[in-house]
């Protein structure tokens, strides 16, 4: 019998899948090669990183595996899809702005805060109260020395979607280059980098069923070179040195071909179960808020602020049930989340703020004892 908690923090991060599993298991046994090395077991190695590179590409609808750049996570790949392309473009005399919004991924606010250290003038723009950017902000704030533009395309919160081809336009127009962190999407949205109209794009394996430590950047082709964060052998395009994590990497090309095949029937699925889920809330605790956009967002994200009780004693009243009190990026941090608080939260709403993610393997069942736990909670009398 399983006693272990019913797991709605997909969000936070995701259980590898099976099918990836076995996947990469060769790569950290037999087939342990080198991809930099010519003889047999490195030519196997390097057959393997191209097949995932392939794979990748043709789940983001990219020109081809040539625009994809392998790291090692999704922190990584903002930092060089921001540092990168800042520095070369002002070194190139194109500018010094970047332009990016108040709910970024903490990998996004830090580069740029270190990015305004390095004499970058940094602007960030406000969302409405459903967590969206409007695009005429977008307009008004970019000038003739914008050189890059980063909005994420979901929010690991709240699950918003941006509207992003209605900001490529404004950017496309300029000249200005469109980066977003995607590291929430491909496992339920389809993620088009043509019909989205971005010039850069992160992809984190931990999101979309593959492990933890393997991520990829999506560069278009004819983007200005990017400048190297790290540098020695040459390694992917000599955009990131250092020897591939092959078993890593060939998880993540499984991943992309498996939510490439089933991402339309997982939303479907898991955008079920998250209405279910709503429905028995909405109605058991009245005064239940649904934070962020309710149409354009994530399948499988509720971001829900409780009358009454805060997130940490409802956490603590459901041992049963494994989510988060805000984003699992800030573990230890009290303080209101800044995502929460730029849609207009109050400290108080924002600490009675949970978070739930539904994902692959959520079961009805799972739904149901997670409605009954949560119900139990919300409406347990608030003790002094």
């Amino acid at each position: 019998m399983n006693d272990r908690p019913v797991y709605l923090d997909h969000q936070a991060t995701t259980p590898v899948d099976p099918r990836v599993v076995e996947a990469m298991l060769p790569y950290l046994t037999s087939e342990f090669g080198n991809p930099s090395s010519s003889h047999a077991y490195g030519r196997t190695a390097a057959a393997a990183v191209a097949t995932a590179r392939t794979r990748v590409a043709a789940l983001i609808g990219a020109a081809g595996p040539d625009e994809i750049v392998f790291t090692s996570s999704g922190t990584e790949s903002n930092h060089l899809a921001l540092t990168g392309a800042a520095h070369a473009l002002r070194a190139a005399g194109r500018g010094n702005h970047i332009v990016t919004t108040a709910i970024e991924h903490p990998a996004t606010q830090a580069t740029c805060d270190r990015l305004a250290g390095e004499g970058f003038r940094v602007t960030r723009l406000p969302v409405g109260t459903d967590g969206r950017l409007d695009p005429a902000g977008l307009v008004h704030a970019v000038g003739p020395d914008t050189v890059l533009v980063s909005v994420m395309h979901a929010n690991n919160e709240i699950g918003t979607l941006q509207p992003l081809p209605e900001l490529a336009a404004v950017t496309r127009e300029r000249g200005i280059l469109l980066h977003t962190d995607a590291a929430q999407s491909p496992a339920t949205v389809a993620v088009d980098v043509g019909a989205l109209g971005v010039d850069l794009l992160t992809l984190v394996g931990h999101k979309m069923y593959a492990p933890k430590g393997v991520g990829a950047l999506y560069i278009r082709r004819g983007t200005p070179a990017l400048r190297p964060q790290l540098v020695g052998g040459g390694q992917e395009h000599g955009l990131r040195a250092a020897t591939e994590n092959v078993p890593g990497i060939v998880a993540l090309g499984a991943a992309a071909e498996i939510a490439q095949a089933e991402h339309g029937t997982d939303a479907a699925r898991i955008g079920a179960h998250r209405d279910r889920l709503l429905g028995a809330l909405t109605t058991a605790v009245p005064g239940l808020r649904l934070n962020g956009s309710s149409r354009h967002r994530l399948p499988g994200n509720l971001s829900l602020t409780f009358p009454g009780h805060t997130a940490d004693r409802i956490m603590t009243a459901t041992p049963g049930l494994a989510f988060s009190a805000g984003s699992a990026c800030h573990r230890g941090d009290t303080t209101p989340s800044p995502v929460l608080t730029a849609i207009g939260l109050t400290p108080d709403e924002a600490a009675r703020t949970v978070r739930l993610g539904i994902g692959r393997h959520t079961t009805s069942a799972d739904i149901t004892t997670a409605a009954e736990l949560l119900v139990s909670a919300a409406t347990a009398p608030v003790r002094p």
